[in-house]
């Protein structure tokens, strides 16, 4: 008589990790995972880059987790709801962002927000807070920097309904539009634009950035009732005011692809740039890189017969976004 055997290996995607535990998707069910020691010492001794040997030896690396949420593993099942992952199986991108430091002194470090992405979703409030533009580019030339697609959302319109608040608003959003970049205007409370934030994020891995008090909650429990209150409890036990976060989960949608909720992070640092890689960025400046007097080594500052400066002054490059490009090159 054959006895059934069952494959104590599977493969999953990670919905959540906290701290050392992750929670692993596999089969149908959900497993909580411990990492093997080999996959920390291959970890480490790579430096996390996956290929480009070398020891950690700072404090950034060894702060560095090698997996994310949203990533693919390969697991070994020790029991019904317990396994270890010994394997982080090719990432498609992420996304990550350099942390701030906690403590003067302290170095900062890379962390990786998401993996296997299909978009990610900036959410900037129209008021209360004061959407900062700014940060909304820093957040575009993360993802441009790692191919992702973006579509930005804005929330509360109805705060600014009817108010020269709004003009200014609208004017800002044409400028990113122009671009290429979808903006969608939402409003929890009037229903505003909500089936087509929903549509964009069915079936699609997506990621939400955005700083706290931009109504993310609201919004995510008027696309799918419940969501809201679900992301809001997790988030609140990272603890407000935290640089790092110890919590982070992938929530599915019921009509099908799932979203990752950030917590809100008052900093967004720019890792793995140079600043000669900024302008490439920004997909306006894109055609007229090379064509500057002086090439591709132009700084695109003060440089004569630079052609991106005489693109912002004939209007093809909005000054806005120009001056947005000098302040993050002076950030890397």
């Amino acid at each position: 008589m054959q006895t059934e055997t069952t494959d104590p290996y599977a493969n999953g995607v990670v919905y959540k990790k906290n701290l050392s535990q992750y929670h692993v998707h596999t089969n149908g069910r959900m497993i909580k995972c411990s990492l093997s020691s080999k996959l920390w010492k291959d970890f480490e001794t790579s430096g996390g880059k996956g290929g480009r040997k070398k020891k950690v030896t700072n404090t950034r690396e060894k702060h560095m987790d090698p997996v994310a949420i949203g990533d693919r593993v390969r697991c070994q099942l020790s029991g019904a709801d317990t396994g270890m992952i010994l394997e982080v199986l090719p990432r498609q991108n992420q996304l990550n962002r350099q942390s701030a430091k906690p403590m003067p002194g302290a170095h900062a470090f890379e962390q990786v927000i998401a993996a296997n992405l299909d978009q990610v979703v900036p959410v900037f409030a129209a008021a209360n807070p004061e959407p900062r533009w700014h940060m909304l580019d820093r957040y575009l030339v993360a993802a441009e920097y790692h191919e992702l697609p973006v579509r930005i959302a804005i929330t509360k319109m109805d705060l600014v309904r009817n108010t020269p608040v709004e003009a200014e608003l609208l004017e800002a959003v044409e400028r990113y539009r122009r671009i290429g970049y979808p903006v969608t205007l939402t409003s929890a409370q009037n229903n505003l634009g909500l089936e087509e934030l929903r549509e964009i994020l069915t079936g699609k891995a997506s990621v939400l950035v955005g700083k706290s008090g931009v109504g993310k909650t609201s919004l995510l429990n008027a696309i799918e009732p419940g969501l809201g209150l679900r992301v809001q409890t997790v988030n609140e036990t990272t603890g407000k005011g935290r640089h790092t976060t110890t919590h982070l989960e992938m929530f599915p949608l019921a009509a099908g692809g799932a979203i990752i909720d950030t917590p809100g992070v008052r900093e967004f640092g720019l890792i793995g740039l140079a600043p000669e890689d900024v302008a490439g960025c920004f997909p306006e400046m894109r055609p007229f890189l090379g064509q500057c007097q002086f090439g591709q080594s132009c700084r695109h500052e003060d440089e004569p017969g630079c052609a991106i400066r005489q693109a912002v002054m004939e209007g093809a490059i909005s000054p806005y976004r120009y001056k947005s490009y000098l302040r993050l090159k002076v950030d890397l």
